[in-house]
């Protein structure tokens, strides 16, 4: 008599199969969440952002637009606007003269911009007429003074914005800001932009 062969017991071979096959499962799903995890957690706890930036005014990252200063504009250009709450003396001066000369060191993008100066009160008459002989393209447009202090960081000094075509505020400066670097954020905003 021949010894009987036991044939190989099926669940045997399958457990570990099945074993394997939940492994990869979890390792599928952990490598398509976890990256979304791990940025959720940079963004709202705040650790592994890296201390460089590329740009040198202030981020206006908020989604706050023009008109939540006071501006009301249907400008559909990038626009360099100078606010001016306590009417335009030395330093917004400085700034519309800058906002101007960054306009035409653009270049051949200089059609994709515009400059502007938004003012509460109004211009003294010696530089209103040099502003419309000197600086013929200036838009210019009432400041709302009310709405300008509650969006506006400081609601007492010139400053100047960089807005996108849609209206949104995208970066403010103060009237220390340099030519170089405002023409730089602007260039570098144009070369990325698919907009206006």
């Amino acid at each position: 008599m021949g010894t009987a062969m036991n044939p190989p017991n099926i669940s045997d071979t399958r457990e570990p199969n099945r074993r394997r096959g939940r492994w990869q499962l979890v390792l599928i799903v952990l490598m398509v969440i976890g990256p979304m995890i791990l940025a959720t957690s940079m963004y709202k706890l705040q650790f592994w952002v890296p201390e460089s930036r590329s740009y040198h005014g202030e981020l206006i990252g908020n989604g706050q637009t023009r008109a939540e200063i006071g501006v009301q504009s249907e400008d559909d250009r990038w626009q360099v606007l100078v606010t001016a709450p306590q009417g335009c003396l030395q330093e917004c001066q400085q700034l519309v003269y800058l906002a101007r000369q960054i306009q035409v060191a653009l270049g051949r993008d200089a059609s994709r911009a515009s400059h502007a100066l938004a003012s509460a009160q109004p211009l003294e008459p010696g530089y209103a007429s040099r502003l419309q002989a000197e600086y013929p393209q200036l838009q210019r447009y009432p400041l709302e003074l009310a709405t300008f202090a509650k969006g506006a960081k400081d609601s007492q000094a010139p400053q100047l914005w960089i807005v996108d075509p849609h209206g949104n505020l995208v970066l403010r400066y103060d009237a220390r800001v340099k030519g170089k670097d405002l023409l730089d954020d602007l260039r570098h905003l144009l070369k990325l932009s698919n907009i206006g």
